[in-house]
């Protein structure tokens, strides 16, 4: 096999999901595709590095020219509910559901030592600025996943609200159930919408 073509396997291996037997038919397809193709793939693949950032106010992914995301800067979102997620995809997921019109804050991670993940290398101080300089009262609904990691990075963020004396400020929920998949990114709509509709306050 040439030299090249086993570095592209591997390389294709590394990606999650993806088998050895996998990357290898991949690999193949790419070899005999269409130059258009892989020409058009290769500038995709350097464009979502050059081309996309964070959203300057709630932390998800948008287009560079952009400073707000397209939720944040939509005026019919209500900037009095802010659901906290661990990722983009748990977002997604609630979005695909085309029925709440809060707006989002993504920490990216989940409270986790293990994996040498800790308190400061999440996103809490610009969460915490929100709630202080809002004069409504905020609610913050927790759609996290149900594992001990986000456990932690519940009781942190309800344990701050107490002692940055922002408590009169909030309302603080939760999803009502476990989610069937454990993951929001994985469940299906229906079990969603009704562990969101019917969350609970902590």
């Amino acid at each position: 096999m040439p030299e090249s073509l086993k570095k592209l396997i591997n390389s294709i291996s590394y990606l999650p999901w993806i088998w050895e037997k996998s990357a290898t038919k991949l690999a193949f397809f790419l070899l005999n595709s269409n130059q258009n193709y892989l020409d058009n793939l290769w500038n995709n693949l350097i464009n979502i590095k050059n081309n996309i950032w964070k959203c300057s106010n709630c932390n998800t992914l948008t287009d560079k020219n952009k400073n707000l995301c397209n939720i944040c800067s939509n005026i019919n979102r209500n900037k009095n509910q802010i659901m906290i997620v661990e990722e983009y995809l748990d977002m997604i997921t609630i979005e695909e559901t085309q029925v709440f019109k809060w707006v989002y804050h993504i920490l990216w991670w989940a409270i986790s030592p293990i994996n040498w993940i800790f308190i400061w290398d999440l996103n809490f101080e610009k969460l915490f600025e929100k709630i202080q300089k809002s004069e409504e009262k905020i609610e913050l609904i927790l759609a996290t996943n149900p594992n001990i990691e986000w456990e932690a990075t519940s009781s942190y963020i309800i344990e701050q609200i107490e002692k940055r004396k922002l408590k009169h400020k909030t309302i603080i929920t939760k999803l009502s159930r476990w989610l069937s998949s454990w993951f929001i990114e994985y469940a299906d709509n229906i079990t969603l919408i009704n562990a969101l509709k019917e969350r609970k306050t902590i």
